[in-house]
């Protein structure tokens, strides 16, 4: 009889038990986040408070290039309640009108070639000779795939920008074109990058290159030694406690004032999109689609708060402060007063 009424009692709490976690499972709100890799360590950042305020809230984030991003909402039918890319034009590119009608741009970056101590000729290299050690022929360097990140696409608008600086016209052609499908053309005053498709582009001409869907993949690379330099997010070099040449302003696409400069290479990617190289800005939306609108908003409200200013400038991708956006009537009440 003791036994009975054990085995009963022992029942009643898994029962209980069973009970309770599904009904703090029904309970629990998921906000999905679909973001640029060089996002990571900020968003976690992010995650982290929102939890801390609710423990009913299970932020589930999802790195990948921007593009690639995107192309998960667009194409793969699936939704997120945050959309946040490198760059905040392939939003409205992207995007509307089917799956998006406004963004806030609200971080900038700046590009950089990050390195460790063991990358060959890293304790001679420099702002102003590291197009020429990139160049010898037993230097390997990495960036990511255009057609799936910005950091990818910015790298060769960067090495382009170079020739001008550096006032060497074969940068390009020697790191680029020798080396990848990539090419490029010059028309009255600019110069036109064309990024063939995926398929065509990998693998590169040359072992000398390695292209990966996104640009934090480089860090590994650079870990194990199977590259010697990276086209990265200052951002993401200083995150993972990398070396890195810190880039001329005119070449870093980091500097708004110098953004007629910049805008005289532009970069046709596979699916036709035509960039126009710019100030890195960062974008986010909440996608037409999301299943969790309010959590969303708090989430947006959090990131441009001055409480997240902080998270950004402390993990080196500086605020912009206003926010700014493109549709201001579209904009949620509650993200308008952190706007210009």
């Amino acid at each position: 009889m003791e036994k009975k009424i054990f085995k009963l009692a022992t029942m009643l709490l898994v029962l209980t038990a069973t009970f309770s976690f599904v009904a703090y499972a029904e309970d629990e709100q998921v906000l999905k986040i679909f973001h640029a890799g060089s996002l990571a360590a900020p968003m976690e950042d992010l995650e982290n408070i929102l939890e801390a305020e609710h423990s009913d809230v299970d932020v589930q984030r999802e790195a990948s290039g921007s593009n690639a991003a995107v192309r998960k909402i667009t194409e793969l039918d699936r939704c997120a309640g945050i959309l946040n890319s490198a760059d905040y034009r392939l939003i409205p590119n992207m995007m509307y009108p089917d799956y998006a009608n406004w963004y806030i741009a609200y971080a900038s970056n700046e590009m950089v070639l990050a390195y460790t101590n063991d990358s060959k000729y890293a304790n001679e290299i420099n702002s102003e000779n590291w197009h020429h050690i990139l160049r010898r022929p037993d230097v390997r360097f990495f960036f990511s795939n255009p057609n799936e990140d910005p950091c990818g696409y910015r790298s060769p608008m960067v090495i382009q920008l170079a020739e001008g600086y550096y006032d060497d016209d074969q940068i390009f052609e020697d790191m680029i074109e020798e080396n990848t499908e990539i090419t490029i053309v010059h028309e009255e005053g600019t110069w036109s990058i064309t990024v063939p498709s995926t398929d065509d582009l990998l693998p590169p001409k040359t072992n000398k290159v390695t292209i990966r869907p996104k640009s934090v993949e480089g860090l590994a690379l650079l870990q194990s030694g199977d590259v010697d330099y990276a086209f990265e997010y200052r951002s993401v070099a200083v995150q993972h406690e990398l070396n890195y040449v810190d880039l001329p302003a005119e070449v870093n696409l980091g500097s708004p004032d110098l953004a007629d400069d910049y805008a005289l290479v532009e970069e046709t990617l596979a699916d036709g999109q035509v960039l126009t190289a710019a100030p890195i800005t960062y974008g986010f939306t909440i996608p037409l689609c999301t299943e969790t609108p309010e959590l969303a908003l708090e989430f947006a409200a959090l990131m441009l708060s001055e409480e997240g200013q902080n998270v950004f400038r402390d993990n080196g991708q500086p605020p912009i402060v206003p926010a700014k956006s493109d549709n201001f009537e579209e904009i949620p009440d509650m993200l308008k007063p952190y706007l210009e």
